[in-house]
């Protein structure tokens, strides 16, 4: 029943459509957060080809105006590969199925979104008839009916409303749709003017849900796991579907459509995927099924389906430790037998083992190291996955010595790295060394010192020389051999290295005191080394002191000290050092001092003039008969004596002023008065020959053409150089300078330091001082012998040095010649005649 005032705006329409008007519902819709977002709508969205098959790798993301729980759902074009599944609640979008750009560089996919209900495929068909009646008459009250822009039309006389041709009611986007229809009159006119009357009325449109829409999995992605303790008939992981027309959903029914290779079932009802064999038996880590949701029919038959994708892993447990293998199975104990020194890098191919880890994946990696002495070898790899073959490599070629080490024993020790457990396991490795002829022998001593008395028999021991050679058997035997050239009068036995002396050897340390020569130690491969050998030849006192003659005469000048001296024959030190004392003088003893050490005879302190001595002798005559010994400090000690007959007489100054006074001060030594004179006027000549020459050179330079220009000469100190003359002409300062003679210097005496004493000497004590380091051999060493390919090159260690004899001191001829004579015939015939004079 229509009804409703008529008023100057329109026609009042009102409507009572208890299946029409329904409560207003709007459709859900996304958000759009930008192209490269990801959540939204999906909007160009780029991946990777390499991405994991499982990866989420979006979110859809929408609402519902009317606050209304919302689905998401994805689609693809008949035919075409699902790449993508996604979470219905979530929106989380999963990658499927493997990419490949080179086959397929885009991917058109349909994205959905709704709150619950669902679609509807009918068009056209008439939905609602729309009535309406105007009281007014004529073209006034007739009614047409409009509609707003919507999915429907209306005929406009009939008001009977449709779905427009091409459109389509989805009830997954829209359940309820809400439609505003106007209706309108002819016109008429109205207080004199044409006036057109409407009213609108709006109709709701429920949608009825229809079988279009394929089930679809609800908590995607899918993930279950596997453990080594499951048994046979374990659950796994459920999955859930539903059907996608939630208006009159149909049953769902699960299965596998591949990837489960026959170890896994599903519960066709509840979609519980369980284990149909021991985890023993799967050769997989990981297991991708694929499982199928089917709607089922009232009548039983399977409708429209959805895919999603489970992925299994089988989870390892850490319940096997590392073992070592041999060729015959596990073994925790490998020898091997090889040369010592073996080359750097080499792989000991005699060891053959495997390393093996029953666990998987992080449970089964572990480390490989060594442990023993040095670094000797290493192993290879040092991580392992799962099973490995273990290389053993020489790192240390010069540490692996059969003389160091006969045998070597590592631990290969295998280390969990990333499990809380850290299995380990151990094997022994034991390396046996060989021998090679690898050293040459060696002296336990660079050089070697020995000392012989010089009366040592023929066939005497001089020292003993050892050398050591650490290789094993003939190798390691040493022969020895000496040679040089002062090996002439030795020998050494080949076996003791004990040198002796040749059976005729006579040695005399007066005549050769110092040998040296060398030893060589040699293996049965040829392979030697070098010492030397420095031997002395220990001088015994077996000779006196001798003075040149038994009876000698010298005139003293009172003040002046006269001197006597006596050679020992003895080669070394204190055999030939001689001490000499005035054993008897005459006719008076307590007239002369002699100096122990130089043999200078002098007058007592108090003796100052010749009326002291004219005192003592009461006699005019003034010379005296003395008995003088010369006494060696060798033990025992020998001596010897001479008389010397000493003329006294008062130093009296010469005609002929200072060349008169030296020539009488040295009257009892003409050769030194001979030797100052020429020497001095050898001095005048040259000095001469310098300032001549100096000259020349000043004239020469005088005469040259310089060039006209300033020389600017830098001012030098004038260096000067302190000449010392010593005139021989100048007076003496004192009466015991006139007649000082100086002594021959002598030269200093090589010691060499006594290592190996040998033991010959029988009742004769020596005291030896601390010696300075023994000189070298002279000669060359020997040539190095002839060279094997494959053998080594040693070096031979040497010590050079020198043996200086100790010189001689030479006999001084005592002498007097023709002016000697002269001189002393002077000075005894002036004291003659003083005597005579004196009453």
């Amino acid at each position: 029943m229509i009804s409703g005032p008529q008023d100057g705006r329109g026609l009042g329409v009102s409507l009572k459509m208890s299946h029409w008007i329904t409560q207003a519902d709007f459709a859900p819709y996304f958000y759009d957060n930008g192209p490269y977002s990801n959540n939204g709508n999906l909007a160009l969205f780029s991946l990777s080809e390499d991405t994991q098959v499982g990866t989420q790798i979006y979110c859809l993301n929408g609402t519902d105006p009317e606050g209304q729980e919302v689905r998401y759902g994805v689609s693809f074009d008949p035919g075409s590969k699902e790449y993508f599944r996604v979470d219905p609640k979530s929106g989380v979008i999963t990658l499927v199925e493997k990419l490949d750009r080179e086959k397929q560089d885009s991917i058109d996919v349909s994205i959905s979104i709704t709150d619950g209900r669902s679609k509807t495929t009918e068009s056209g068909s008439s939905i609602y008839k729309v009535e309406a009646v105007d009281r007014d008459a004529g073209s006034g009250g007739s009614v047409t009916f409009f509609l707003q822009v919507s999915l429907f039309t209306i005929d406009r006389h009939s008001g009977v409303l449709r779905i427009k041709s091409g459109e389509m009611l989805d009830y997954e986007k829209t359940k309820t749709h809400f439609v505003t229809v106007i209706a309108k009159d002819g016109g008429g006119d109205y207080n004199g003017k044409e006036q057109f009357m409407s009213s609108s009325a709006t109709l709701t449109v429920n949608v009825i849900d229809a079988q279009d829409t394929p089930p679809s999995f609800i908590g995607t992605p899918y993930f279950g796991y596997v453990y080594e303790i499951s048994e046979e008939g374990s659950e796994i992981f459920t999955v859930v579907a539903e059907d996608g027309d939630v208006g009159k959903p149909n049953p769902i029914q699960y299965s596998f459509d591949g990837g489960d290779d026959g170890v896994f079932g599903i519960n066709k009802t509840s979609g519980c995927i369980f284990l149909l064999t021991n985890p023993i038996n799967l050769r997989r880590e990981i297991f991708n099924i694929k499982v199928r949701a089917s709607e089922v029919s009232p009548e039983g038959k399977l409708l429209d389906y959805g895919y999603t994708t489970v992925v299994i892993r089988v989870v390892d447990l850490n319940n096997n430790p590392p073992t070592f293998y041999g060729e015959n199975g596990p073994q925790n104990m490998f020898e091997l037998t090889i040369y010592e020194h073996p080359p750097e890098g080499e792989i000991l191919r005699g060891l053959k083992i495997t390393v093996n880890d029953s666990d998987q994946g992080s449970n089964a990696k572990f480390n490989l190291r060594l442990i023993g002495p040095g670094r000797m070898l290493r192993v290879v790899p040092q991580t392992v996955l799962n099973e490995a073959q273990v290389t053993i490599l020489v790192d240390d070629s010069a540490a692996m010595d059969y003389e160091k080490h006969q045998f070597l024993t590592y631990k290969l020790l295998a280390v969990e790295i990333d499990t809380p457990e850290r299995f380990s396991a151990t094997a022994d490795i034991i390396i046996h060394l060989l021998d090679t002829n690898d050293n040459a022998p060696k002296f336990s001593l660079e050089y070697y010192i020995a000392r012989i008395p010089e009366n040592s028999p023929g066939g005497s021991n001089v020292v003993s020389v050892t050398a050591a050679d650490p290789d094993s058997g003939s190798w390691g035997e040493v022969k020895y051999s000496i040679y040089g050239s002062g090996a002439d009068l030795f020998l050494i036995q080949p076996a003791s290295g004990i040198i002796y002396t040749q059976p005729w050897a006579s040695l005399d340390a007066e005549v050769r005191s110092k040998y040296n020569f060398y030893v060589k130690a040699e293996d049965a491969e040829g392979k030697y080394s070098l010492a030397e050998v420095f031997v002395t030849v220990l001088d015994l006192n077996d000779h006196p002191p001798a003075f040149n003659q038994n009876f000698l005469e010298k005139t003293m000048v009172i003040g002046a000290p006269v001197k006597i001296e006596a050679i020992d024959d003895d080669a070394e030190v204190p055999n030939n050092v001689i001490e000499y004392a005035i054993m008897n003088a005459e006719p008076d003893n307590n007239i002369f001092d002699i100096n122990s050490d130089t043999g200078e005879i002098k007058l007592k302190s108090y003796i100052k003039s010749m009326a002291i001595i004219q005192n003592i002798t009461k006699k005019r005559d003034y010379t005296w008969s003395l008995v003088v010994q010369a006494r060696d400090r060798g033990q025992p000690s020998f001596s010897t004596t001479a008389v010397v007959k000493i003329g006294i007489t008062e130093a009296t100054q010469l005609k002929g002023g200072p060349l008169g006074s030296f020539i009488m001060q040295n009257r009892n030594n003409p050769l030194q008065v001979l030797g100052t004179i020429v020497g001095f006027i050898s001095l005048m000549v040259m000095v001469t020959v310098i300032i001549s020459t100096a000259t020349f050179m000043r004239n020469k330079k005088s005469n040259r053409i310089l060039p006209n220009r300033r020389i600017r000469r830098r001012h030098q100190p004038q260096r000067q150089h302190l000449w010392s003359f010593k005139n021989p002409f100048r007076t003496p300062d004192s009466t015991r300078e006139r007649f000082t003679a100086s002594d021959e210097e002598q030269a200093p005496e090589t010691i060499g330091e006594n290592v190996n004493y040998n033991n010959n000497l029988s009742n004769v004590v020596r005291h030896w001082s601390p010696l300075p380091p023994p000189p070298s051999a002279p000669s060359l060493p020997p040539p190095l012998p002839a060279y094997f390919p494959g053998e080594r090159q040693w070096v031979i260690p040497t010590v050079s040095a020198t043996v200086v004899p100790k010189p001689r001191k030479k006999m001084v001829n005592d002498r007097q010649d023709t002016v000697n004579r002269a001189l002393v015939s002077e000075l005894k015939m002036r004291l003659e005649q003083k005597r005579m004079m004196s009453p």
